[in-house]
């Protein structure tokens, strides 16, 4: 896929982890999560940015505000497709250290969508996250979500979730895959 700007996620606040979540070294061995991230899309030739200003992430590479800030990722999103202005957007947590270069490839390559992202797994037995969509691991048309975007802002619905309801196509992911969108929220999350 040509036109693809890929933003990693950065701009949380980690509470629950208590550091950075992006600069964790993941079980790969790379220096951290956000490295990884970066070596990947070198690889599958995406270009990138970070997405959040940070000053722990100040040497990785180009970041961007969200806007309008303090609304959440969806104030991230829409910085990205307006940075990005045309083609598509990829959408990265900076905490899931387990994707691999061949899950984030399919992602790429999947058939046109207005967004295209994968289920999530849960982590312990049924959780309130299973079956719900993974934001941060999709694609996102950018014509279409430039004109989306700020409308549901200015409306105050701010929840990528419902966005997801009504514009997603699932990406099928088998249990390998699966596993390889685990993130790390807190510290028992790290192994």
């Amino acid at each position: 896929m040509r036109d693809v700007l890929a933003g990693v996620f950065v701009g949380g606040e980690s509470k629950r982890m208590g550091r950075p979540k992006g600069l964790l070294r993941p079980p790969s061995g790379e220096p951290s999560i956000v490295q990884r991230w970066i070596a990947m899309l070198r690889a599958v030739e995406a270009p990138h940015v970070l997405v959040g200003r940070r000053s722990e992430y100040e040497s990785l590479g180009e970041a961007i505000d969200d806007d309008p800030p303090g609304i959440g990722p969806i104030g991230g999103l829409n910085a990205l497709v307006r940075h990005a202005r045309s083609g598509v957007v990829l959408a990265l947590a900076c905490d899931m250290p387990l994707v691999d270069e061949g899950l984030l490839r399919r992602l790429m390559d999947a058939p046109p969508h207005a967004i295209v992202a994968p289920r999530a797994l849960p982590k312990r037995g049924p959780t309130l996250r299973e079956g719900r969509w993974e934001p941060l691991f999709a694609r996102y048309d950018v014509p279409l979500m430039i004109r989306e975007l700020p409308e549901r802002i200015a409306r105050g619905a701010h929840r990528l979730q419902d966005l997801l309801d009504d514009h997603a196509v699932e990406l099928e992911t088998n249990d390998r895959e699966r596993a390889q969108l685990t993130d790390w929220d807190e510290p028992s999350d790290v192994r």
